[in-house]
């Protein structure tokens, strides 16, 4: 039996013979084993960028960070959009008569620079973000609330950039639409809501959000309008619905909607048209988005909204969005919110696909859902 010492001076031996190989060795097996990792590396890396990718750097998950639309940078000097580096596609834009959308957004971010869409089989970008804060609204005046949101507006769209609104009352569509003149070119008004806000005046309110469509349709580059959802009793009456036609308004309920099928809906808007949409939250079922002031039922249901969105957008130009009357006291679950983030982020996305497609001549009509 060997003895520990011997044991020992056994070991040194055999460590002392191997002195002239070993560390070059050593030095080959790093080597080989970098060269391995960083080939693994790079190989995951084309993957995930074929795959959508993360952005370089932070990735401002939905529970860090400053609380911004889709967590994009924010912008609150907005005379800098003529200014910035590189031109944002669109500017968000609170008008804080109810709130909850910009919260409600942080869900969808998770660092990609693309989403796949499962249900459509797409690949988009959202395109690049800037959120511009609020309009410094007074709630005790509307006149003044109105005019200011109609100055930021034109403000974004000097800076060719595509204003996407979180409301706010249904009001605000008048002073933005007002806004729009800044293109100098007719605009194509769809409206999805459960009422057709078409009142003259009722107790001397001309500028509320039972009169806002009228409004708009008066303006002299509002082209025409197409008024989808409209259901139920409402607020205007049958006069108004007269009066929406006469002007160069078609009306369409939701019952109308499902007969004629999305691509024949989405016909009715001329093609190439600038188009500018507004959407109520209670053009949608209240099942689906209870969160808001006046709930109707037979409402559209979000894969209906979606298409409309998909179909009209790549059909011709977005040059604007609202979404109103979301009422978060009354949904305390957050599915209105959520829902609301979710169509305007579907429609910043087609709108950038439609765009990528025209610049590179694949543009055209995307199948029907159940085709695909």
């Amino acid at each position: 039996m060997l003895t520990r010492s011997q044991t020992q001076l056994m070991h040194q031996h055999t460590i002392s013979g191997k002195q002239s190989w070993t560390p070059l060795l050593d030095c080959f097996l790093i080597t080989m084993g970098l060269f391995a990792v960083s080939i693994i590396l790079s190989c995951a890396s084309a993957s995930a960028e074929s795959e959508g990718g993360y952005e370089h750097g932070r990735l401002h998950l939905p529970f860090v960070g400053h609380t911004t639309f889709g967590k994009y940078p924010p912008l609150s000097d907005w005379t800098e959009l003529q200014r910035v580096r590189e031109r944002p596609d669109f500017a968000v834009l609170g008008v804080p008569n109810d709130m909850g959308i910009r919260e409600a957004s942080t869900l969808y971010q998770f660092g990609h620079k693309e989403v796949f869409d499962a249900d459509t089989g797409e690949t988009y970008s959202y395109g690049s973000v800037l959120d511009v804060g609020d309009v410094d609204i007074v709630h005790t005046d509307q006149a003044t609330s109105l005019n200011r949101t109609q100055e930021a507006v034109e403000a974004i769209l000097s800076a060719n950039v595509t204003p996407i609104i979180l409301g706010g009352d249904h009001a605000i569509t008048a002073p933005v639409c007002a806004a729009l003149q800044v293109l100098q070119r007719p605009v194509f008004l769809v409206q999805i809501d459960a009422h057709l806000d078409f009142v003259d005046q009722r107790h001397g309110v001309r500028f509320g959000h039972g009169n806002s469509m009228r409004r708009c349709l008066e303006l002299p580059h509002i082209d025409s309008m197409l008024q989808l959802g409209i259901r139920g009793v409402s607020s205007t009456a049958k006069s108004g619905f007269q009066d929406a036609a006469a002007m160069g308004s078609t009306v369409l309920s939701v019952r109308k909607v499902r007969e004629l099928g999305v691509a024949a809906v989405a016909e009715k808007v001329p093609l190439g048209a600038m188009v500018y949409f507004s959407i109520d939250i209670d053009g949608l079922d209240p099942s689906i988005a209870p969160g808001t002031g006046t709930p109707s039922h037979g409402g559209f249901l979000y894969y209906e909204v979606k298409d409309l969105l998909r179909s009209i957008i790549r059909r011709g130009e977005l040059v604007g969005l609202d979404l109103v009357e979301v009422a978060p006291p009354y949904d305390p679950a957050g599915v209105t919110t959520t829902l609301a983030a979710r169509l305007l982020l579907d429609a910043m996305g087609f709108a950038k696909a439609a765009n990528a497609g025209k610049n590179t001549g694949h543009a055209g009509q995307p199948p029907a859902r159940g085709e695909l």
